[in-house]
């Protein structure tokens, strides 16, 4: 898939909240060897090492294949990649009216581990997670 087809599937699944990354914003961060892209049919995932921590970056399942393993299937490739990386724990931020995402996490084995107050629009917090890889 390329970066257009990458920042199609991001539109498709964010809509305008987050704001969807533009190609170009995926070619940008593709370009940095602490970044990485982790496709499988119907979804991408971007994540990121530096030293001994990862981020998970952004996760995105097109919404037809919603509920059929592909999020956790990249979930399960972030922590073996990020390990391998050198990562010992990772990071994510997720909207605080994402339920969905907030269950996916939490039943990877992420903890709340902070809050970042109005962060993706008014009255929309960034819920910070952590896990031990």
């Amino acid at each position: 898939m390329s970066a257009d087809g990458l920042a199609d599937l991001h539109l498709r699944c964010f809509g305008t909240h987050p704001r969807p990354w533009s190609a170009a914003e995926i070619e940008d961060l593709l370009a940095s060897p602490l970044n990485f892209l982790l496709r499988v049919p119907h979804g991408f995932l971007i994540g990121r090492t530096v030293a001994d921590e990862a981020e998970l970056l952004t996760l995105a399942v097109s919404p037809e294949a919603r509920r059929q393993g592909v999020a956790r299937r990249l979930m399960q490739e972030f922590r073996a990649t990020s390990q391998a990386r050198g990562a010992a724990e990772a990071f994510l931020e997720v909207a605080s009216d994402n339920g969905p995402a907030q269950a996916l996490y939490l039943a990877d084995g992420w903890v709340q581990a902070g809050r970042r107050r109005n962060y993706y629009a008014p009255g929309i917090d960034a819920i910070l997670m952590r896990r031990i890889l």
